[in-house]
């Protein structure tokens, strides 16, 4: 029963109000996506970096065929390498027998294989104004293969050279033999690729110092004169010690990518800085690229190319390997140009017949204006189009040397019948 004037709130304890704490009374103002430090001021919360999403994967739709090209290449100058050697055996034994055996005549191809001459040569021939008269075929081949790396970003190394041929599948045997390749660690592998460098130095340094008097007596001389005989018995009358030397190379070359190239080839390191100044180059595409980092497992170089976007080193040697195992259309080009920003599954325009007529893009495409180019035409080069320009390049000054009277040496026979079979005997002058 209620009692009378007594109401039923009259029970309920009163709740007396409890001062908000300091933290409290701050927790009012502080918005979303904020904080309060350590002595009350208020900062933003800076949340947790997002993974960045996935790239989508657009696959080119062609195949891709460069190493079959580039392999054809290597294995018809290995041929044509091969033709010339057992040809100048041939040559050689018409004189060493008195003339009892077949006469050919002699390739002068092989005087590419003196490269040292050749660099004597076209230092002569620049003071002179003439052309030498003794083993000049090594000083057009000499600016030949410098013309390709030019253009092409060192080519010469990977596409022509048949020692570079023989290091490359040294390697890749080596890595079946062994069941992978070995790197050498950085703080070796960086002053080794300098000995090269060092060598083709010290070469420079001797030519640079010799005159034009001392040029020409040199390479008239005996030992000018039949220098390719003399490499060549080097070889057929090989001592213990070139045995030695030889085999611990090729055991190398088996075990360490490309090891002669990549630290002690001079020729190479020549080549090498002429393609620092070529307008052709590797260039990745950020864009259409999805970093799965095929491009630098396949480099023969061990350059980063998925961290890169232009390759401009000095090692590269424009192999095509990372281009051919990029799964990602227009992702990955042997190109002539700074940048060409393409839509997903779309590249730059190759280097095809009508791009070589004035046709500089696709549908869709849109392009940057180049930092460099090749006669006004700037894009990427297809592999054939690599093929097409070493071959023009060495047949063309093969051809012109050829027309110009200036490929053979011009030297007697009667001078050869009295060398050849002594060549053993003739030493170096400067020894």
């Amino acid at each position: 029963m209620a009692t009378p004037g007594i109401s039923s709130d009259d029970f309920v304890p009163a709740i007396k109000p409890v001062p908000a704490s300091p933290a409290t009374a701050m927790d009012a103002v502080v918005g979303a996506g904020q904080q309060v430090s350590t002595d009350g001021k208020i900062t933003p919360v800076l949340s947790a970096a997002k993974s960045p999403a996935k790239k989508k994967l657009v696959r080119r739709v062609s195949p891709d065929r460069s190493q079959l090209v580039r392999r054809s290449v290597q294995f018809a100058f290995v041929a044509l390498n091969l033709w010339m050697g057992f040809q100048f055996y041939a040559w050689v034994r018409f004189f060493e027998t008195g003339g009892a055996t077949e006469y050919v005549e002699r390739p002068a191809g092989v005087d590419g294989w003196l490269p040292i001459d050749a660099l004597m040569n076209l230092k002569l021939a620049l003071l002179t104004g003439r052309v030498p008269r003794v083993h000049p075929a090594g000083m057009f081949l000499l600016l030949a293969f410098a013309g390709t790396s030019l253009l092409l970003h060192k080519a010469f190394c990977s596409w022509l050279c048949p020692v570079g041929t023989l290091s490359e599948y040294l390697w890749k045997l080596g890595g079946k033999l062994f069941g992978r390749n070995f790197h050498l660690p950085r703080w070796l592998d960086i002053p080794l690729r300098g000995v090269k460098y060092l060598l083709l130095a010290l070469f420079v340094w001797v030519i640079a110092r010799m005159s034009a008097e001392t040029l020409a007596g040199f390479l008239s001389g005996p030992y000018g004169i039949i220098a390719d005989v003399k490499m060549l018995n080097f070889f057929r009358h090989i001592g213990q010690t070139g045995v030695i030397v030889l085999g611990v190379l090729a055991l190398l070359s088996l075990a360490v990518q490309n090891f002669w190239c990549r630290y002690l080839c001079p020729y190479g390191a020549l080549v090498g800085l002429v393609a620092l100044f070529s307008p052709a180059r590797i260039r990745r595409e950020a864009e259409p690229c999805i970093d799965c980092g095929k491009c630098a497992k396949a480099c023969p170089a061990l350059l980063p190319v998925d961290r890169l976007v232009s390759i401009r080193s000095a090692e590269c040697t424009a192999c095509l390997e990372c281009v051919a195992v990029c799964p990602a259309a227009g992702a990955l080009q042997f190109a002539v140009a700074a940048a060409f920003p393409n839509k997903p599954g779309t590249s730059a325009p190759a280097l095809g017949w009508k791009s070589a007529f004035g046709w500089l893009g696709r549908k869709g495409a849109r392009t940057m204006r180049p930092r460099f180019s090749i006669f006004g035409w700037t894009g990427a080069i297809a592999p054939w189009a690599v093929a097409l320009c070493l071959v023009a390049i060495f047949f063309g000054l093969v051809g012109y040397a050829r027309l110009s009277g200036h490929w053979q040496s011009r030297i007697p026979n009667a001078v050869y019948l009295r060398l050849v079979p002594n060549a053993d005997l003739e030493t170096h002058p400067g020894m």
